[in-house]
């Protein structure tokens, strides 16, 4: 069992928001080896609604394995441009 941080944002947040799951700095327990791709799902979001998963600051794939204490964001599609390249999205897209 890990324990992480857990924060989304825009779209994200307000569809985590409807269903009642906390979406700003929530402390949740997953099994080992879980991804940010398993994680989308169990929290009843579609892979479309993630544009981009940061793990402590940077933007990973979604494939990542989440280890015990990292801090996980969601990102929706829809990012300005600029912000892309600055947050790290851009670099995402090329992978």
């Amino acid at each position: 069992m890990i324990e992480i941080t857990f924060n989304a944002f825009s779209f994200v947040r307000e569809k985590l928001k409807k269903q009642n799951i906390s979406y700003l700095n929530s402390v949740m327990k997953l099994a080992d080896n879980t991804t940010p791709h398993k994680l989308i799902q169990d929290l009843g979001l579609t892979q479309e609604d993630v544009e981009a998963v940061f793990i402590n600051g940077k933007v990973l794939p979604k494939t990542t394995p989440l280890q015990n204490g990292d801090r996980v964001a969601l990102v929706p599609p829809g990012t300005p441009g600029s912000y892309r390249i600055t947050l790290g999205i851009k670099e995402l897209d090329k992978a």
